[in-house]
């Protein structure tokens, strides 16, 4: 391979980056955090080991951004239906029930990992709930802007707990994934009575 040809591959486009991260969740789903190895991952996607440290620093990393690149929709500014219930049914129907099911046994084996990888905790926290508490706050806000909910309302600082407990409950408690149906209807019974907010 001429240098020029090297440094042509070693540019990641967006495109191959979605492919990497793809790789990333299949091997993830396969055999877990764990057992996942940067080798593997380089295997997989036909990428240098250099490379993907070159990129992305290490396992950690790579595994929070891949999870992050798989969730739908990537900001809440591009939801705004007008009320707070429309907003979070918009959200929730951003993935269908069989990516709710992929998604709810991935993050059940990546909550376990996380415990004991201070590194994977840091990436997590960086990439993932960062974002979603932001994307949450955005939403919120936009509700106490229109007059929907009292900015001092005290279950707004509940409200990502409420819906991430009701993700991970569905499957301890009913012994089934999450789905619309699910989530919609506990956002109308749960949520939105808790913050005041119309459930109309």
């Amino acid at each position: 391979m001429t240098e020029v040809a090297t440094a042509r591959r070693s540019r990641i486009t967006p495109e191959r980056e979605a492919e990497l991260y793809e790789a990333v969740l299949e091997l993830l789903r396969e055999v877990g955090y764990d057992a996942l190895t940067m080798d593997a991952v380089a295997a997989r996607t036909r990428s240098s080991k250099a490379t993907l440290y070159r990129q992305w620093g290490g396992k950690a990393e790579l595994v929070a951004k891949a999870v992050r690149h798989g969730k739908p929709g990537s900001s809440a500014d591009a939801v705004d239906t007008g009320t707070l219930r429309g907003d979070l049914h918009a959200l929730t129907l951003r993935s269908d029930d069989c990516e709710m099911e992929q998604n709810s046994a991935l993050m059940r084996g990546l909550a376990m990992a996380v415990h004991g990888n201070p590194d994977l905790l840091k990436a997590f926290k960086e990439h993932l709930v960062e974002p979603e508490m932001a994307e949450f706050r955005r939403v919120l806000q936009r509700a106490v802007d229109r007059g929907e909910i009292r900015a001092d309302n005290p279950a707004m600082d509940f409200m990502p707990h409420m819906m991430i407990g009701a993700f991970a409950a569905r499957t301890m408690l009913d012994e089934q994934p999450p789905t619309q149906t699910f989530l919609l209807s506990y956002i109308d019974a749960v949520v939105l009575p808790a913050l005041g907010a119309p459930t109309t």
